[in-house]
């Protein structure tokens, strides 16, 4: 499989009137066509800081991103970006938030909609295109910023703890959903997470990274099939193996 996102030897420091800090090491890491990657360690430990790198909001102190051969430097529409909180435009119903990236790029009234209603449908929101997020659950609201991101048709999506603030049995669903989506309209996904579950669930291949400065600790691949049994006898045991390497939380 092809490389799409190619990264060599990021760090990346902040400075400060109290020092410099340090909050990634020197970390290489590469996704396949297609491929679910997940970034899995303690909390505060980088995982985000590193998103943001790929996605172009902070630049790295040193090394290079390339996302299907170009070098990057900067925001742009290859990426596309799922925050933890939803980040929604509340006085937007959901087709004018699925349909926002579109109408900026100046894609025709007619084509957005259609592109727009396609993810609608496709993250099971049909007949919610009217509602304003105010109206929706949180769940509800986590599938319109899923739906939102996929109508910009990007390359690479990359997913900040997407599910974190919902409760644990809309996480479960909200899992299962993604995955679904996946299957049928598929992307290259780097997704942060620090619950173990979520990671398994939805891998490709996990790496796990160390507390700051972040670096990869282990990979692992997870050759399971989907969709995956939370009580498969392998989950379990890569649960347990995964768990017992990761840093405590500093």
């Amino acid at each position: 499989m092809s490389k799409v996102i190619e990264c060599k030897n990021i760090s990346k420091t902040f400075e400060s009137v109290n020092g410099d800090f340090q909050v990634i090491g020197d970390i290489s890491i590469e996704a396949d066509q297609n491929e679910i990657l997940v970034l899995f360690g303690p909390g505060q430990c980088g995982k985000t800081t590193l998103l943001k790198v790929i996605a172009g909001l902070e630049p790295a102190t040193s090394g290079t991103i390339h996302i299907n051969g170009k070098e990057k430097t900067k925001p742009g529409p290859e990426c596309g970006l799922v925050y933890q909180t939803t980040a929604l435009f509340p006085w937007l119903t959901t087709m004018g938030n699925v349909e926002y990236g579109p109408k900026v790029q100046g894609v025709p009234k007619k084509e957005r909609r259609a592109r727009a209603q396609k993810y609608i449908d496709l993250v099971g929101l049909t007949g919610f295109e009217k509602s304003y997020p105010i109206q929706l659950s949180g769940g509800m609201r986590q599938r319109v910023g899923i739906a939102r991101v996929y109508c910009n048709e990007p390359e690479v999506m990359l997913m900040d703890e997407p599910f974190g603030h919902l409760d644990a049995q809309t996480r479960y669903l909200m899992q299962e959903e993604l995955e679904r989506i996946w299957q049928t309209e598929k992307r290259t996904i780097i997704f942060v997470t620090n619950n173990i579950e979520e990671a398994l669930y939805l891998a490709d291949r996990v790496l796990v990274m160390t507390n700051c400065p972040a670096t990869i600790k282990k990979e692992f691949k997870i050759d399971l099939p989907r969709p995956r049994d939370y009580t498969d006898p392998e989950f379990l045991r890569l649960r347990q193996e995964i768990t017992s390497i990761v840093d405590p939380a500093e």
